[in-house]
C-alpha cells in the first residue's frame, strides 16, 4: 500500500512501482483497477473488480500485478464509514489473508488511510505500507525535504541549479511538492541548453506562492530594497483596506516588521560571535543551527533565534549582512516609535509605515545585485 496526503508524492512512487513490478514479471496481464468512488455503491463496485483482478490469471501463465489506483474510500470519510463498505472491506481482509500470493502482487495507492480498520491491518501485517505526508509550513524540517525533492528532479532532468537559485525557489514555491515538480519543468524547458539553473532564471520564471507572499515586506526589508520594499507594503495596504484578508492589519504588519528586524540583529550578533558562519545551503546552515550552545542564547522565545522556523533563518542570516548592528539597533528605535504614532496619534498607518521603512533602509542605498 502506497498511501497519505501528499498525492503528489503517492501517485508517483505507485506508478514507478506499477512500471517496476511489470517490468520483472514480463507478460502482457497486468491489470490497473480504478478505485475512486463517490459513494458506497461505486466503491462496492470497485471492490468487486478488484476481486475479479485477483483470480483472473494470466492467459499464458507466469504472474500478474493488479494496481488498486487512487483509493478513495479507507480513510475516515461518509463513504468509508459505510456499514456496507466496511463489511464489504472486512471480507476483502479475510479473503486477502487466505489468497496464494505466488504469483500475484497487489498494490494498492490511495488518500490517508485510517489505521484502525481492519483492512489497513491486515495490509500492514500481510505485506508492506509506505506514508507520504504532505509538506507543511508547521513542518521545521520542510525546506529541507523540499530542496533536496528539487535537487534530485534537476538532476534526473540532466541539470543543475546555483545555491542561491535553490533557495529562491524554496522560498518562492513553499511546502507544496507538486508545485515544486511544475515548477521545475518549466525552469528546465526555459533553460534549453544551458546546464544549470540562475537566480535570475528563477526570479523571471517561479511566481511567489502563497507562503512567499506572507513573508514578502519581510523579505524585503531584509534585502534592503526600498523599491520592493514600498511596493509590497502598498500592496499588504491595499489588502486590508479592501477586506481581502481581514487577519492583516497595519500594526500587524508593524509587529511582523518588529520580529524581522529583530531576527536580522541576533542572527547578525552571532555571525560575528563566529557563533554562525556562512552557509551555502539550507542543510548547512541548520546543522549549525543545531549545534549552537544553548546557554548562550536568551529564555524568552522572542529573542532566541532558535525558536524561529530554520528556514526563515536561512533567509534571514544572509540578509543580515546588508545591515551593520548599529543600523539594526537604530531600525528597532524606528519602529518602536512607528509603534507608538500607529497607537496614539491619529496619523495616516501608511504615511507612519513608509516614513519608518524610508528612514530604516536609506533613499541612497542601493538593492544588492544592481
Amino acid at each position: 500500500m502506497v498511501c497519505g496526503d501528499d498525492d503528489f508524492s503517492v501517485k508517483q512512487r505507485a506508478k514507478a512501482l506499477f512500471e517496476q513490478w511489470s517490468a520483472e514479471l514480463g507478460g502482457m496481464d497486468h491489470e490497473i483497477v480504478e478505485a475512486s468512488a463517490n459513494n458506497a455503491g461505486e466503491a462496492l463496485n470497485r471492490l468487486g473488480r478488484l476481486r475479479e483482478a485477483l483470480n483472473t490469471l494470466p492467459f499464458f501463465g507466469g504472474a500478474k500485478a493488479v494496481w488498486f489506483r487512487d483509493c478513495t474510500f479507507l480513510g475516515d470519510d461518509r463513504t468509508s464509514a459505510s456499514a456496507a463498505v466496511t463489511e464489504e472491506l472486512g471480507r476483502l481482509a479475510d479473503e486477502l489473508k487466505a489468497f496464494r500470493w505466488d504469483n500475484v502482487r497487489l498494490l494498492i495507492s490511495g488518500a490517508k488511510p485510517d489505521k484502525r480498520r481492519t483492512f489497513y491491518k491486515t495490509v500492514e501485517k500481510l505485506g508492506t505500507v509506505e506514508a507520504f505526508n504532505a509538506l507543511s509550513a508547521d513542518d521545521k524540517d520542510w525546506a529541507g525535504k523540499a530542496e533536496s525533492e528539487a535537487l534530485r528532479l534537476f538532476r534526473a532532468a540532466g541539470k543543475d541549479i546555483a545555491d542561491n537559485a535553490l533557495a529562491e525557489l524554496v522560498t518562492r514555491v513553499g511546502p507544496n511538492l507538486r508545485s515544486l515538480a511544475n515548477e521545475v519543468e518549466k525552469l528546465v524547458l526555459y533553460l534549453g541548453d544551458r546546464d544549470e539553473v540562475s537566480l535570475a532564471d528563477v526570479q523571471t520564471m517561479t511566481p511567489a506562492q502563497k507562503l512567499a507572499k506572507a513573508f514578502a515586506l519581510g523579505e524585503a526589508l531584509g534585502e534592503r530594497d526600498l523599491v520592493k520594499l514600498l511596493r509590497v507594503l502598498d500592496h499588504e495596504l491595499w489588502e486590508i483596506r479592501n477586506g481581502v484578508d481581514k487577519k492583516k492589519s497595519e500594526i500587524g504588519l508593524l509587529y511582523g516588521l518588529i520580529s524581522k528586524v529583530r531576527a536580522l540583529l541576533m542572527l547578525r550578533e552571532l555571525r560575528d560571535q563566529g557563533l554562525l558562519k556562512p552557509a551555502r545551503d539550507y542543510n548547512a546552515f541548520k546543522a549549525q543551527l543545531d549545534r549552537l550552545p544553548t546557554t548562550s542564547l536568551p529564555d524568552d522565545k522572542r529573542f532566541n533565534p532558535l525558536a524561529g522556523h530554520p528556514f526563515v533563518l536561512f533567509q534571514a542570516a544572509k540578509q543580515a549582512e546588508n545591515y551593520s548592528v548599529a543600523e539594526l539597533i537604530k531600525a528597532m528605535d524606528v519602529l518602536l516609535d512607528a509603534n507608538v504614532k500607529l497607537v496614539s496619534s491619529g496619523l495616516d498607518e501608511a504615511m507612519v509605515l513608509q516614513q519608518a521603512l524610508v528612514e530604516i533602509v536609506g533613499l541612497n542605498r542601493k538593492p544588492p545585485g544592481r
